[in-house]
């Protein structure tokens, strides 16, 4: 019986997490679908627009996406300090960006004015909400959900759209965050879908890339790399060799992680096992990681890690905190990352 989302996604653990959704009944979600010949392409536009409208809206930052046929893979950070440090006001703002909210609300909105026990019960509502625009499951719902009633309106039927669940990976350490963000971000140049990452339709990097050819800031609702630290000396290694998000904020810099996905994608499309891109940036020294590392995890995450992803050392320490009994991929952690 599968877990309960709860014990899957925990703040203690870390706040960054990979998720998944995919479609079920041989659905589309874009593309062209060989089986009725219809064209779905149109729907990327959808899934893309609601990605950016909940990073914009949530406190969840969005590090990367790409939308594929029948999948969508999103890398989220929930942000509770930002969620907390919210007025009553600005977290009824944010909500009524998503939904309609509240008979109260609404007429908080327009300067009504509320008795003490109205007031007491919109506070209330409020505290709800609070705690749902930091929660990574009600993200994924808030995404989900929508598309699902287009899409089931355009194919005329009823029934799920997605797959029961969405999949969520826990991404413990600069290892598992980086890797996991350039796997998404390369998803359609590793399907034959588009040549370069700067082609590649529907996807994060694409963004980040024209964003940074026009000196324009990251689109709203992506996590904008520009206003993040830059890493620290290897002075702020723990001993462990550990690079700790904790100690320097987002551990690469916009122009750093551009060059990871570029060189990567060369390393994809070569065609040629074994053949390594010698230009790859040296944040991976910083990182502790070797050249053989990166090209397995960076290229195949998913198929890497279940529900825990980072080095042995950071997976033990979230199990324990998620309840895990079982330390799945433990054992390739260990070989992966040493």
């Amino acid at each position: 019986m599968p877990r309960a989302r709860k014990h899957l996604i925990s703040l203690e653990a870390t706040p960054y997490y990979h998720c998944v959704s995919r479609c079920v009944r041989r659905a589309y979600l874009c593309g062209r679908d060989k089986y009725s010949n219809r064209n779905y392409e149109h729907r990327r536009e959808w899934v893309e627009s609601r990605i950016l409208e909940l990073g914009q809206a949530m406190c969840v930052d969005v590090l990367a996406y790409s939308v594929m046929e029948n999948h969508l893979h999103v890398v989220l950070r929930a942000d509770d300090n930002l969620a907390s440090s919210l007025t009553p006001a600005e977290v009824i703002e944010r909500w009524h960006q998503l939904y309609r909210g509240s008979a109260l609300s609404n007429r908080f909105i327009e300067g009504d004015t509320l008795t003490d026990h109205e007031n007491d019960l919109l506070q209330e509502t409020v505290q709800i909400w609070r705690e749902r625009l930091f929660d990574i499951s009600w993200f994924m719902r808030a995404l989900n959900e929508p598309i699902a009633r287009r899409a089931n309106i355009e194919d005329e039927c009823k029934g799920r759209f997605w797959e029961s669940r969405f999949t969520s990976q826990a991404l413990v350490g600069n290892e598992a965050l980086l890797s996991c963000m350039v796997y998404v971000d390369l998803n359609p140049v590793r399907a034959g879908i588009a040549g370069t990452p700067e082609s590649s339709d529907y996807t994060s990097i694409k963004k980040r890339i024209e964003a940074f050819k026009h000196n324009r800031p990251t689109p709203t609702g992506i996590l904008s790399l520009e206003t993040e630290e830059a890493p620290k000396p290897a002075s702020s290694y723990h001993n462990d060799g550990a690079y700790s998000f904790q100690d320097t904020g987002f551990p690469i810099t916009l122009r750093q992680y551009l060059d990871l996905v570029d060189s990567t994608g060369r390393l994809v499309k070569s065609g040629k096992r074994g053949k390594i891109d010698s230009s790859l940036p040296p944040i991976l020294d910083r990182l502790n990681m070797s050249i053989r590392t990166w090209k397995i995890v960076s290229t195949g995450f998913e198929s890497q890690f279940y529900a825990i992803a980072g080095t042995a050392e950071s997976m033990t320490r979230a199990a324990q905190i998620l309840g895990l009994k079982r330390r799945a991929g433990i054992s390739r952690a260990k070989q992966l990352f040493y």
